[in-house]
């Protein structure tokens, strides 16, 4: 078994950031463990998925059902295998990934792996602004463009930490599902009729398509990166004993999570079951048209409830997209940036596709956008279920919890069939192109075809012909070497940016701290008002003269003190200035203040201290005040 190390933490910031084992006892123990997988779960109930439970039930009624309940058995063994991997292994997905394949697979790995998160996005976007839209009539552009400001919500969970993130998306996940039981309730579908739908049957030939549709909208490639990382925001005891027990409450969580997932997706496949197909509206496969429907049947509650279950799904689904994303990132690359621009970059790469076919097209052509952006699912989705099983099946990494043999054959036979029907729908996408005369198209999807194919056998071969395991780093930091050079440094010239208020003293002591007898010292100061943003340095107004008296009383006190001191006022950018002044005075050392703003704080009061630090090439200390 692989041992757990600090520097392989995934998602760090909530890593092992809920202790499972203080003291908890009973339902309190079990507790401690519910939570990631309701974070998966909104993948298993996201916009993507509507379109093809709507019209699976408008056009078969309930003979369908059965096909949604096979899915949801293959994603709780799927799902299971990723919370096993994160819990035994101390490992998410893409970690293990970048530990066994060599550096070209697992870039092609990443890039298909963002693509997937991009596409995912694309889903929720185009969800959540047709729900928007529906509820508030306001045009889908305006809605794409708004689902921007959900990069703030995420910033501000994450904040709060993972217990609140889990909350947040549990009542989402509670919006939707009482929305679509109380839309239930007022259809009124025959429960004889609806337990009929659990016996497998294909009514002609296009219900197997279908089909194939719900279940490829199902299982999203996203989630068994995002599981495996989950898992480990629990602190568990790394004995035999505590990891099965670990095991044991993500299979309850687990459970739970995607049964509520399951009830929710049979509600909509119900709901058109009920309302359309029973009414003889057969083609209603699109979301705005069945809300345009509903008020005939079941009033004007139906409809606001469809909407804000829309918005409920898009806006949880978002959130852990994200999530996803930092996760695959980390993970392949060892690269860590702010979740903020990650959310932001992901959100953009989702807008752009969306307000182009918006702008030329017309709102019309989005449920064609919706299904383009399952068919790119579908096609990433063989390349995390194969790592998967080989992983979970690899007894020198997992040890006694190797999965058993009756579970990697059915592994392994969920992901042939998935595999199998997500080809089926993509190759039906792909016959209209075919069928056009025009000859590019062809040559660059046959080229990709015949990429994607070998590189899926070369994954399922890898594990049988690699002569050798090689332990590859995954981790954040290079292995530490002989400390040899701790000379400490001296620097001569030491700046420090001041505000001119009690916070001063601080700045200057922690200053002097830094310095040797022979060290010289540099204050500065930035005047940010309206006259000096204007006029910069010919500006005279009272505050450009008060700073001045100012920094001429430090200058002073200083020198009394046998302190080798000199100052210069900045004006406009407070940034700019304090880099430009560093730079041209030669100062080896910058000391500056940090008065914690976080969130929308620091949006208004702006970064300083990290715009100036990634400018200047000197050491900074920063001192919080």
């Amino acid at each position: 078994m692989s041992k757990f190390t600090i520097q392989d933490q995934s998602l760090s910031e909530v890593h092992e950031s809920i202790d499972t084992t203080a003291g908890r006892k009973g339902w309190r123990r079990i507790f401690s463990f519910l939570g990631p997988a309701y974070l998966v779960s909104v993948g298993y109930m996201d916009p993507g998925n509507w379109a093809t439970d709507l019209a699976g039930g408008s056009k078969y009624g309930y003979s369908l059902i059965w096909v949604l309940l096979m899915s949801n058995l293959m994603a709780l063994l799927l799902q299971g295998l990723s919370a096993r991997l994160g819990i035994v292994r101390g490992r998410d997905l893409a970690q293990a990934n970048r530990e066994a394949y060599p550096r070209g697979v697992n870039f092609i790995l990443y890039v298909l792996a963002e693509i997937a998160i991009a596409a995912c996005d694309l889903a929720e976007v185009l969800g959540m602004a047709i729900g928007i839209q529906l509820l508030t009539g306001l045009p889908l552009i305006w809605g794409v463009s708004i689902t921007v400001l959900d990069t703030f919500l995420l910033l501000y969970l994450q904040k709060l930490g993972m217990r609140k993130m889990e909350a947040f998306i549990i009542a989402l996940v509670g919006i939707i599902a009482i929305a679509f039981l109380i839309q239930v309730i007022l259809a009124k579908p025959v429960a004889a009729e609806v337990v009929k739908g659990f016996i497998p049957s294909f009514p002609d030939s296009d219900a197997l398509y279908i089909a194939i549709g719900i279940i490829g909208a199902t299982v999203m490639p996203h989630n068994l990166y995002l599981h495996s990382a989950l898992v480990q925001s629990r602190k568990i005891d790394r004995t035999d004993m505590g990891i099965r027990q670990a095991l044991k409450f993500n299979r309850i969580d687990t459970t739970i999570a995607l049964n509520i997932a399951f009830f929710v997706n049979a509600g909509i496949l119900i709901l058109a079951a009920a309302v359309f197909f029973k009414t003889g509206n057969s083609g209603v496969a699109e979301i705005k048209e069945a809300h345009r429907l509903l008020p005939g049947f079941l009033g004007n509650t139906a409809p606001i409830l469809f909407a804000v279950a829309l918005i409920a799904a898009g806006q949880s689904s978002t959130v852990t997209g994200t999530l996803a994303g930092q996760i695959i990132m980390e993970g392949y690359l060892s690269l860590r940036i702010n979740p903020w621009l990650r959310r932001l970059i992901t959100r953009l790469i989702a807008i752009i596709p969306a307000l182009i076919v918006i702008l030329i097209y017309g709102e019309d052509e989005v449920d064609a956008l919706l299904v383009m952006s399952q068919v790119v699912l579908s096609l990433q989705l063989g390349f995390a279920i194969i790592p998967l099983i080989h992983f979970v099946s690899d007894k020198k990494t997992m040890g006694k919890f190797v999965i058993k043999p009756i579970t990697k054959v059915a592994a392994w036979l969920i992901a042939t069939v998935l595999i199998y029907l997500n080809l089926r729908m993509l190759i039906n996408e792909m016959v209209p192109v075919f069928a056009a005369d025009t000859l590019w198209p062809k040559l660059l999807l046959g080229a990709a075809g015949i990429f994607f194919a070998v590189l899926l056998v070369y994954i399922v071969l890898f594990p049988l012909f690699r002569k050798k395991t090689t332990e590859k780093s995954i981790q954040m930091h290079k292995s530490p070497g002989l400390l040899t050079n701790l000379e400490s440094p001296l620097y001569n010239k030491i700046a420090c940016a001041l505000d001119f208020s009690s916070n001063d003293e601080k700045i200057l002591a922690a200053a002097i701290g830094q310095g040797n007898p022979s060290s010289s010292y540099l204050l500065l100061h930035i005047v940010e008002s309206a006259s000096a943003k204007l006029h910069g340095d010919k500006s005279d107004d009272y505050e450009t003269r008060a700073d001045r008296e100012r920094m001429d009383h430090y200058v002073q006190q200083l020198r009394e003190k046998g302190i080798d001191v000199t100052a210069e006022i900045g004006f406009r950018s407070r940034v700019k200035e304090i880099v430009r002044i560093v730079k041209d005075n030669k100062a080896d050392m910058l000391v500056i203040g940090a008065h914690g703003h976080t969130g929308i704080k620091d949006l208004l009061y702006g970064e300083t201290v990290n715009a100036v630090r990634h400018e200047l090439k000197i050491a900074v200390l920063v001192v919080t005040l």
